[in-house]
């Protein structure tokens, strides 16, 4: 996939700008901020609150769990093994499974249970920018689908374990109301 960066300008520089460590994290950050406020009725927004919750912790243990892949198996990136056009920095860390992927999908995954619109934007979203980290030279195509693997799995076992912790969410939240945070 790598080989047809240069073949269109345009593409390229979309691709960058996707690519990066800012567009697509930040896009889901103001996706959650979203989600935890806007919407009427008290009891939905509460279980999209709940939902925002369970993907910011989708997000960490994915993260977590590439760290402890990453310390177990170290694989080199493609542009040094292979002749690559690079649209992104130099990263050093392992390139298998790719942590921005993981976390990603890990908050797409569990927005889609919660709100299945928002959420199949979200991995749709999540998609291009795997797509974008193998085209830019960051990684292999293997990395991202690993990636992905790790956030739904996470997910699952983060939303299957989110019920443990309803109380206490539930209390975070009446809290949050309190000082017009919810």
């Amino acid at each position: 996939m790598n080989g047809l960066v240069g073949t269109a300008p345009y593409l390229d520089r979309v691709a960058s700008w996707v690519v990066s460590d800012y567009l697509v994290p930040i896009s889901m950050a103001l996706t959650l901020i979203g989600l935890w406020f806007i919407e009427p009725v008290r009891e939905v927004r509460q279980r999209h609150q709940i939902g925002v919750f369970a993907a910011l912790t989708s997000m960490a243990v994915s993260s977590l769990v590439v760290m402890i892949i990453n310390g177990l198996y170290f694989r080199p990136r493609p542009f040094e093994t292979l002749d690559t056009t690079l649209l992104f920095y130099r990263p050093t860390d392992s390139s298998f499974p790719s942590n921005a992927v993981a976390a990603m999908f890990g908050i797409a995954f569990t927005v889609w249970v919660v709100h299945r619109g928002l959420g199949v934007v979200l991995i749709g979203v999540a998609s291009v920018y795997a797509f974008t980290r193998v085209y830019g030279g960051v990684h292999y195509p293997s990395d991202v689908i690993a990636a992905a693997a790790v956030g739904l799995v996470v997910t699952y076992v983060v939303l299957k374990g989110r019920n443990l912790l309803m109380p206490i969410l539930t209390r975070v939240i009446k809290a949050a109301r309190i000082l017009c945070l919810a």
